[in-house]
Protein backbone atom coordinates (compact mmCIF):
# COMPACT_ATOMS: atom_id res chain seq x y z
CA UNK A 1 0.00 0.00 0.00
CA UNK A 2 1.57 3.56 -0.72
CA UNK A 3 2.23 6.00 1.71
CA UNK A 4 -0.21 9.03 1.21
CA UNK A 5 -2.85 5.93 1.01
CA UNK A 6 -1.65 5.21 3.94
CA UNK A 7 -1.96 8.98 4.81
CA UNK A 8 -5.36 9.44 3.99
CA UNK A 9 -6.30 7.78 6.87
CA UNK A 10 -5.23 10.18 9.45
CA UNK A 11 -8.40 12.33 9.70
CA UNK A 12 -10.67 8.99 9.09
CA UNK A 13 -10.59 7.85 12.35
CA UNK A 14 -10.87 11.33 14.46
CA UNK A 15 -14.95 11.22 13.60
CA UNK A 16 -14.95 7.90 15.67
CA UNK A 17 -12.88 8.99 18.41
CA UNK A 18 -14.36 12.39 18.79
CA UNK A 19 -17.98 11.83 18.32
CA UNK A 20 -18.84 11.62 22.17
CA UNK A 21 -17.32 14.62 23.13
CA UNK A 22 -18.28 17.70 20.65
CA UNK A 23 -18.28 20.47 23.39
CA UNK A 24 -14.58 19.24 24.71
CA UNK A 25 -13.40 22.84 25.25
CA UNK A 26 -10.82 22.81 27.74
CA UNK A 27 -7.62 23.21 25.63
CA UNK A 28 -8.47 27.02 24.39
CA UNK A 29 -6.75 30.20 24.50
CA UNK A 30 -8.88 31.40 27.21
CA UNK A 31 -8.68 28.42 29.60
CA UNK A 32 -4.63 28.97 29.05
CA UNK A 33 -4.51 33.02 28.84
CA UNK A 34 -2.77 32.64 31.81
CA UNK A 35 0.04 30.21 31.30
CA UNK A 36 3.61 30.96 32.13
CA UNK A 37 5.19 29.44 28.98
CA UNK A 38 8.77 27.86 30.21
CA UNK A 39 10.10 24.37 29.25
CA UNK A 40 9.43 23.42 32.90
CA UNK A 41 5.74 24.25 33.21
CA UNK A 42 5.02 22.74 29.63
CA UNK A 43 7.26 19.52 30.37
CA UNK A 44 4.93 19.18 32.84
CA UNK A 45 1.82 19.84 31.21
CA UNK A 46 -0.96 17.74 30.24
CA UNK A 47 -0.31 18.45 26.37
CA UNK A 48 4.03 18.46 26.98
CA UNK A 49 3.15 15.19 28.74
CA UNK A 50 1.17 14.17 25.71
CA UNK A 51 3.72 15.42 23.13
CA UNK A 52 6.87 13.35 25.38
CA UNK A 53 4.33 10.38 24.80
CA UNK A 54 3.80 10.95 20.93
CA UNK A 55 7.62 11.39 20.63
CA UNK A 56 7.93 7.65 22.13
CA UNK A 57 5.34 5.91 19.71
CA UNK A 58 7.15 7.84 16.87
CA UNK A 59 10.40 6.62 17.67
CA UNK A 60 9.39 3.01 18.56
CA UNK A 61 10.27 1.43 15.64
CA UNK A 62 13.66 3.37 15.19
CA UNK A 63 12.57 6.51 12.70
CA UNK A 64 10.39 9.19 12.48
CA UNK A 65 9.32 8.77 9.21
CA UNK A 66 7.87 11.94 6.67
CA UNK A 67 4.20 10.57 7.08
CA UNK A 68 4.71 10.83 11.64
CA UNK A 69 6.52 13.77 11.22
CA UNK A 70 3.97 15.73 8.92
CA UNK A 71 0.68 14.46 11.52
CA UNK A 72 3.34 15.75 14.42
CA UNK A 73 3.85 19.03 13.33
CA UNK A 74 0.34 19.71 12.47
CA UNK A 75 0.03 18.72 16.22
CA UNK A 76 2.45 21.28 16.74
CA UNK A 77 0.88 23.73 15.06
CA UNK A 78 -2.85 23.29 16.75
CA UNK A 79 -1.24 22.72 20.67
CA UNK A 80 0.63 25.98 20.53
CA UNK A 81 -2.25 28.26 18.89
CA UNK A 82 -3.85 27.95 21.66
CA UNK A 83 -1.23 29.46 24.21
CA UNK A 84 0.23 32.41 24.81
CA UNK A 85 3.46 33.15 22.61
CA UNK A 86 2.79 30.22 20.31
CA UNK A 87 6.47 30.72 18.61
CA UNK A 88 7.87 30.31 21.33
CA UNK A 89 5.24 27.34 22.63
CA UNK A 90 5.82 25.40 19.27
CA UNK A 91 9.66 25.75 19.67
CA UNK A 92 9.36 24.06 23.24
CA UNK A 93 7.32 21.46 22.41
CA UNK A 94 9.85 20.32 19.20
CA UNK A 95 12.40 20.27 22.10
CA UNK A 96 10.44 18.28 23.95
CA UNK A 97 9.41 15.93 21.65
CA UNK A 98 13.07 15.76 19.91
CA UNK A 99 14.66 14.83 23.67
CA UNK A 100 11.87 11.90 24.32
CA UNK A 101 12.28 10.63 20.84
CA UNK A 102 15.64 9.56 21.87
CA UNK A 103 14.80 7.99 25.69
CA UNK A 104 13.03 4.69 26.10
CA UNK A 105 13.37 4.10 29.89
CA UNK A 106 10.93 6.52 30.89
CA UNK A 107 7.87 6.06 28.76
CA UNK A 108 6.07 4.51 31.89
CA UNK A 109 6.75 7.02 33.99
CA UNK A 110 5.55 9.67 32.14
CA UNK A 111 2.50 7.63 31.03
CA UNK A 112 1.82 7.47 34.51
CA UNK A 113 2.04 11.25 35.36
CA UNK A 114 -0.04 11.88 32.28
CA UNK A 115 -2.51 8.97 33.19
CA UNK A 116 -3.02 10.29 37.12
CA UNK A 117 -3.66 13.94 35.76
CA UNK A 118 -6.60 13.04 33.42
CA UNK A 119 -7.82 9.63 35.43
CA UNK A 120 -11.25 11.16 36.17
CA UNK A 121 -11.87 12.72 32.71
CA UNK A 122 -12.65 9.42 30.11
CA UNK A 123 -12.89 11.57 27.32
CA UNK A 124 -9.19 13.06 27.50
CA UNK A 125 -8.16 9.77 27.73
CA UNK A 126 -9.58 8.85 24.41
CA UNK A 127 -8.53 11.61 23.03
CA UNK A 128 -5.25 11.25 23.46
CA UNK A 129 -5.45 7.53 23.11
CA UNK A 130 -6.71 7.55 20.07
CA UNK A 131 -4.09 10.18 18.54
CA UNK A 132 -1.46 7.80 19.96
CA UNK A 133 -2.74 4.93 18.38
CA UNK A 134 -3.53 6.53 15.02
CA UNK A 135 -0.29 7.83 14.54
CA UNK A 136 1.61 4.12 14.87
CA UNK A 137 -0.50 2.90 11.99
CA UNK A 138 0.27 6.42 9.70
CA UNK A 139 2.88 4.13 8.04
CA UNK A 140 0.75 1.17 6.78
CA UNK A 141 1.47 -0.92 10.07
CA UNK A 142 1.99 -1.22 13.88
CA UNK A 143 5.59 -3.02 14.82
CA UNK A 144 5.54 -5.26 17.84
CA UNK A 145 7.46 -2.29 19.91
CA UNK A 146 4.98 0.32 18.48
CA UNK A 147 2.29 -1.84 19.81
CA UNK A 148 4.34 -2.58 23.29
CA UNK A 149 4.90 1.51 23.59
CA UNK A 150 1.09 1.64 23.00
CA UNK A 151 0.20 -0.64 25.40
CA UNK A 152 2.18 0.50 28.34
CA UNK A 153 0.86 3.40 27.72
CA UNK A 154 -2.90 2.41 27.93
CA UNK A 155 -2.32 0.36 31.02
CA UNK A 156 -0.59 3.51 32.38
CA UNK A 157 -3.66 5.25 31.84
CA UNK A 158 -5.60 2.23 33.19
CA UNK A 159 -6.90 2.78 29.72
CA UNK A 160 -10.43 0.48 28.96
CA UNK A 161 -9.16 -2.55 26.97
CA UNK A 162 -12.42 -2.60 25.47
CA UNK A 163 -12.07 1.08 23.84
CA UNK A 164 -8.26 0.49 23.03
CA UNK A 165 -9.09 -2.85 20.96
CA UNK A 166 -12.40 -0.51 19.35
CA UNK A 167 -10.11 2.28 18.25
CA UNK A 168 -7.93 -0.27 17.01
CA UNK A 169 -10.09 -2.35 14.94
CA UNK A 170 -11.38 0.70 13.17
CA UNK A 171 -7.74 1.78 12.00
CA UNK A 172 -7.06 -1.75 10.67
CA UNK A 173 -10.41 -1.78 9.11
CA UNK A 174 -10.26 1.68 7.30
CA UNK A 175 -6.89 0.64 6.06
CA UNK A 176 -8.14 -2.79 4.32
CA UNK A 177 -11.02 -0.57 2.80
CA UNK A 178 -9.60 2.51 1.54
CA UNK A 179 -9.72 2.58 -2.70
CA UNK A 180 -7.65 4.57 -4.30
CA UNK A 181 -9.26 6.76 -7.42
CA UNK A 182 -7.99 6.90 -10.80
CA UNK A 183 -8.71 9.65 -12.20
CA UNK A 184 -5.56 12.44 -12.06
CA UNK A 185 -7.21 15.28 -14.48
CA UNK A 186 -9.30 15.12 -11.03
CA UNK A 187 -6.60 15.15 -8.78
CA UNK A 188 -5.20 18.61 -10.38
CA UNK A 189 -8.43 19.65 -9.75
CA UNK A 190 -8.96 18.88 -6.44
CA UNK A 191 -5.70 20.11 -5.44
CA UNK A 192 -6.71 23.62 -7.13
CA UNK A 193 -3.34 23.37 -9.23
CA UNK A 194 -2.89 22.88 -13.01
CA UNK A 195 -0.64 20.51 -14.71
CA UNK A 196 2.11 22.76 -15.39
CA UNK A 197 2.78 23.70 -12.05
CA UNK A 198 5.95 22.51 -10.51
CA UNK A 199 6.11 20.14 -7.41
CA UNK A 200 6.74 22.84 -5.21
CA UNK A 201 3.64 24.81 -6.09
CA UNK A 202 1.57 21.39 -5.24
CA UNK A 203 3.05 20.75 -2.37
CA UNK A 204 1.86 24.01 -1.00
CA UNK A 205 -1.31 23.81 -2.30
CA UNK A 206 -1.39 19.95 -0.86
CA UNK A 207 -0.34 21.40 2.93
CA UNK A 208 -2.28 24.26 3.10
CA UNK A 209 -5.15 22.03 2.41
CA UNK A 210 -4.55 19.37 4.48
CA UNK A 211 -3.93 22.28 7.40
CA UNK A 212 -7.47 23.54 6.37
CA UNK A 213 -9.46 20.14 7.00
CA UNK A 214 -7.33 18.28 8.73
CA UNK A 215 -9.26 17.73 12.26
CA UNK A 216 -6.33 17.39 15.32
CA UNK A 217 -6.72 17.30 18.62
CA UNK A 218 -7.19 21.29 19.03
CA UNK A 219 -8.96 21.83 16.05
CA UNK A 220 -11.58 19.16 16.45
CA UNK A 221 -12.96 20.54 19.86
CA UNK A 222 -16.37 21.94 19.73
CA UNK A 223 -16.89 20.25 16.13
CA UNK A 224 -20.27 18.62 15.19
CA UNK A 225 -20.63 15.46 13.89
CA UNK A 226 -21.56 16.55 10.46
CA UNK A 227 -18.01 18.92 10.39
CA UNK A 228 -16.34 15.64 11.41
CA UNK A 229 -17.08 13.23 8.83
CA UNK A 230 -17.05 16.24 5.91
CA UNK A 231 -13.17 17.03 7.56
CA UNK A 232 -12.41 12.95 7.48
CA UNK A 233 -13.63 12.88 3.94
CA UNK A 234 -11.79 15.98 2.75
CA UNK A 235 -9.01 14.81 4.25
CA UNK A 236 -9.12 11.65 1.96
CA UNK A 237 -9.40 13.15 -1.10
CA UNK A 238 -6.63 15.57 -0.53
CA UNK A 239 -4.23 13.08 0.14
CA UNK A 240 -5.07 10.60 -2.46
CA UNK A 241 -4.82 13.82 -4.92
CA UNK A 242 -1.35 14.51 -3.70
CA UNK A 243 -0.02 10.86 -4.32
CA UNK A 244 -1.30 10.27 -7.58
CA UNK A 245 0.05 13.66 -8.52
CA UNK A 246 3.63 12.46 -7.10
CA UNK A 247 3.58 9.16 -8.00
CA UNK A 248 2.96 10.48 -11.94
CA UNK A 249 6.13 12.54 -11.64
CA UNK A 250 8.03 10.62 -10.19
Amino acid sequence: MSNIIILMILGAVFYYIFKSYAKYTVYSKEALKNFSVSKHSLRNSELGLFVALVAKVAKADGRVDALEAQLIGIMFDDISAVFPEPEKTKNILKEIFNEEKEKAYDTQEIAQTLGQAIRRDKSKQLQFMGFLIQLAFVDGEVSPSEEDVLQTIAAAFEFDPNAYHAIFDQFEKIMKNVQPKVNIADAYKLLGVKESDDMDTIKKAYRKLVREFHPDIIKSQGKDESYMKEATAKTQEINQAYEMIKNARD
